[in-house]
């Protein structure tokens, strides 16, 4: 099967597969510079609600398939650069669904998702030093903003992998569950994403994300959405919320 990325839509829930199996999910260059687009598109799609991000079979993502990258160095590293940046800035909420290895671009991906769901089992690393390459500053930024500066620095000093126990103490993960576990899980929360207000979600994750100057901005948005008397009025009557900002 030729390496490619897989998206599929149901119930307002966005599945993007990472899918080269030979490799163990290897991201190649095609790949790299696919996934904007990708994440394009579905950002674009209004019946999108949640977006989730995992890989086919038993693993997650082994990095960059390096012999697909032709390209001087810094452009390889860019393409990845990319792609981070698009998944970071997706306007709904992302979650990795993690199994296997999530190692180097992998790891990259995962943390540019809002939360990450894994399985027993699963690997963590970035493994630029032992390929004596330079991460990216924005991508260093990101990571240490996630685990701290203690973790980052093993991570990236070492290149070790970590298992699920510490990549929960440290918060690299939010939840860790049994082999044969995870995709019932990740389908149960993305299910609750779904029936929350995405008004709510996407002006949380701008601030989360460390943006002070939208305020306003949002302040306007609740005022015309109608989601917030739609919310009061749900929990009054008990009954589900029919939110519509966005839709």
């Amino acid at each position: 099967m030729e390496p490619q990325l897989k998206d599929s839509v149901t119930d307002g829930i966005a599945t993007v597969v990472i899918a080269n199996p030979a490799k163990r999910n290897a991201m190649s260059a095609a790949m790299w510079r696919a996934l904007p687009g990708v994440l394009d598109r579905l950002a674009a799609d209004r019946a999108v609600r949640a977006l989730v991000l995992t890989g086919e079979g038993d693993t997650f993502c082994a990095g960059a398939d390096i012999s697909t990258l032709r390209e001087p160095g810094d452009e390889q590293q860019s393409l990845a650069v990319r792609a981070e940046e698009a998944l970071a800035a997706f306007p709904k909420p992302t979650l990795a669904a993690v199994r296997g290895f999530c190692v180097g671009g992998g790891s990259q991906l995962a943390a540019a998702c809002d939360l990450r769901f894994a399985e027993e089992g699963a690997r963590f690393g970035i493994t630029p030093s032992k390929l004596g390459i330079v991460y990216p500053s924005s991508s260093t930024r990101r990571l240490t903003a996630l685990v701290g500066p203690s973790t980052a620095k093993y991570l990236l000093f070492s290149g070790e992998l970590m298992d699920t126990e510490r990549a929960l103490r440290t918060g690299f993960v939010d939840e860790v569950h049994p082999a044969g576990e995870l995709d019932k899980r990740v389908a149960e929360f993305a299910r609750v994403l779904v029936s929350r207000s995405l008004l709510t979600q996407a002006a949380a994750k701008e601030f989360a994300d460390g943006r002070a100057d939208r305020d306003a901005h949002w302040a306007e948005q609740a005022r015309g959405s109608g989601d917030t008397a739609e919310g009061v009025a749900a929990f009054l009557e008990r009954r589900p919320p029919r939110f519509t900002y966005g839709v």
